[in-house]
């Protein structure tokens, strides 16, 4: 229902949302181009700076750090940033909060060796694994506990947050479902929206998994995601309508197949005006996680590296979760006793491992929409 991560999440899974990175004038080149800067790039781990001290002192002397793609009501971004300014004194520079993770990319190229040049990304996953050539090799104190598939060995990436595709749907309007199954039945005639077309948003693709999990496929078979969604267009239960929060305001979709993440915001933002709630289908749980980054020519070497630090910390990592983002050590807070147990309750409960598709999953996937979408379901 954001437009602007939707697309970046559709990047993604490699679909084809390529924008080009705005451009202004030449800014004059960093500062310190050698010297202590060089040798912060260099470095792989706090340890390298001689301990988080030193890292936290190498940062506030450099006083700057380049964001990109980060609008700050998505994931609780805003409030991050506000809470790394106010915590290190770094003041945070946040430029194309729309953009999407191809534009990332893209700024970075066209801004390489220049002041405001990214120090640190947020991406969809096929746009950060086809760029790890751009990225600095850095592992964080917390590396250790974030599971080996979610990140690259050397350091280049690692998964930060994800949502789980949900049913979001208003109690007033509707019986509560506890399956996708459950929207072919009469009640839900003409109420059910999909965000997005499934061969062009990230949330519509997954939707389109979600739906063949609970019907016999898997994330390597998403044709009887596709099949049920025939179903639902075929027994005039799904709307051609993209929701919006606005559409969900006046009734128009009184149900939303979704991220959780964006679901669980609207039961915040639409009190008084939707009793909304959120349900994740059991055994059909679908994530998809985003990927951190350093810039291996960020400006601002030390501080791209603290800020890395601050997210994977527990009050960093409690900032996305008070965001309904699904932090990546969410499993190691609660064990620990770190997390935010408040926060965490107020998102759906999950039955099952989740599925998480591999890069060779997503484009067989994508290849299987593009052939039989439009002709099926349209």
């Amino acid at each position: 229902m954001r437009t602007s991560r939707s697309l970046t999440a559709a990047a993604a899974v490699g679909l084809s949302l390529v924008s080009v990175a705005a451009c202004g004038s030449p800014a004059p080149p960093p500062k310190e181009s050698g010297g202590a800067a060089a040798k912060a790039a260099s470095h792989e781990s706090a340890a390298d700076f001689g301990g988080m001290d030193k890292l936290v002192a190498a940062a506030k002397k450099e006083g700057a750090l380049n964001v990109i793609a980060l609008p700050p009501d998505w994931a609780n971004y805003g409030k991050l940033i506000k809470a790394f300014e106010k915590k290190y004194g770094i003041e945070v520079k946040s430029s194309q909060p729309d953009a999407n993770s191809q534009d990332e990319i893209n700024a970075a190229k066209q801004l390489k060796g220049q002041e405001r040049a990214p120090d640190v990304f947020d991406l969809g996953s096929n746009v950060a694994v086809a760029n790890t050539g751009l990225f600095a090799s850095y592992k964080v104190k917390a590396w250790k506990d974030v599971p080996d598939d979610v990140k690259q060995a050397d350091g280049k990436w690692i998964s930060d947050y994800t949502g789980y595709m949900s049913i979001g749907y208003d109690a007033r309007k509707v019986p509560a479902p506890k399956s996708l199954k459950d929207l072919l039945k009469p009640a839900y005639k003409g109420k059910v929206a999909l965000n997005g077309d499934p061969t062009q948003a990230s949330a519509g693709y997954h939707g389109v998994v979600m739906a063949a999990l609970e019907n016999g496929g898997s994330a390597d078979d998403i044709a009887p995601g596709v099949k049920f969604f025939k179903k639902l267009k075929d027994s005039g239960n799904l709307l051609p309508v993209d929701p919006t929060p606005a559409t969900i305001a006046s009734g128009q979709t009184p149900v939303v197949i979704d991220w959780d993440y964006l679901n669980v915001a609207q039961t915040e933002e639409l009190k008084g005006k939707a009793d909304w709630k959120a349900v994740i289908p059991k055994n059909a749980v679908v994530g998809a996680y985003y990927r951190q980054a350093v810039s291996k020519d960020a400006p601002h070497p030390a501080a791209a590296r603290l800020w890395q630090e601050f997210l994977y910390s527990p009050e960093g990592h409690n900032i996305w979760l008070r965001g309904f983002a699904r932090p990546v050590l969410a499993d190691v807070m609660r064990k620990n006793g770190t997390i935010d147990e408040k926060a965490y309750a107020k998102l759906p409960s999950a039955s099952g491992k989740p599925a998480l598709l591999t890069e060779k999953q997503l484009k067989k996937g994508q290849d299987y929409l593009q052939a039989h979408w439009q002709k099926d379901v349209g």
